[in-house]
C-alpha cells in the first residue's frame, strides 16, 4: 500500500484528493419551496411532462446550491423574484423507477404580494397550470411521494422546527 501525499507536495495532494472524490457518491439533489398568499394558501403547480401536481421547485444543477436553484427554477416557471429562506425538510430519498436516492430538500419561499398573487402564471411550458389553495385541499392533487415532506414543510412552518426524514419517515 502507498504513502498517500500530504499537502507538502500540492500538486500530488490535489490529484490524491481529486481520485477519492470521483469515487464518492453523487446524489440527485431536489428543491422544493412553500409559497404561501396572504391568506395563508400555498401555491402549487400543474407539470406538463408528469402526472400529479407539484410544489415549485425542481432538480439542483450540478454545482448549485439549493437555495440558487430554488431561485433560479421558480423565475424561470414563474417569472418571481424571490430568495429562499429557511429549512423546513429535508428527506432522504431512496432509490425509485430507474432513478438513484436523492436528497429533497424544502425551503420556504415566503409570502407573495397581493400585486404578485394576481399577476401568478406558468412562464414556461414545463407547466400547465398553477392555484393557490388552502393546504389541505392541495394535498389530494400532489404526487403521494411527496405527502410526508408536505406535511413536514407545513408543520416546520407552524412551529420553527425544520424536519429530517428518510424514506418519508421522520427521524427523531
Amino acid at each position: 500500500m502507498r504513502t498517500p501525499p500530504t499537502p507538502d507536495d500540492p500538486e500530488a495532494w490535489t490529484a490524491y484528493l481529486a481520485e477519492g472524490n470521483a469515487k464518492q457518491a453523487r446524489k440527485r439533489v431536489s428543491i422544493d419551496l412553500i409559497i404561501r398568499d396572504h391568506s395563508g394558501r400555498v401555491l402549487v403547480v400543474n407539470p406538463s411532462y408528469k402526472p400529479d401536481w407539484d410544489l415549485p421547485g425542481g432538480m439542483v444543477e450540478s454545482n448549485e446550491s439549493p437555495e440558487d436553484a430554488g431561485q433560479r427554477e421558480v423565475h424561470e416557471e414563474l417569472g418571481l423574484h424571490l430568495t429562499p429562506g429557511r429549512l423546513l425538510v429535508v428527506e432522504w430519498v431512496p432509490p425509485h423507477g430507474p432513478w438513484d436516492d436523492q436528497l429533497a430538500f424544502i425551503l420556504d419561499g415566503g409570502e407573495l404580494s397581493i400585486e404578485q398573487s394576481a399577476e401568478l402564471r406558468p412562464h414556461d411550458d414545463e407547466l400547465s397550470e398553477l392555484a393557490m389553495m388552502d393546504p389541505a385541499d392541495a394535498r389530494p392533487l400532489l404526487r403521494p411521494r411527496l405527502l410526508p415532506r408536505y406535511d413536514a414543510a407545513l408543520a416546520a412552518l407552524a412551529d420553527g422546527r425544520a424536519r429530517y426524514l428518510s424514506d418519508g419517515h421522520p427521524i427523531h
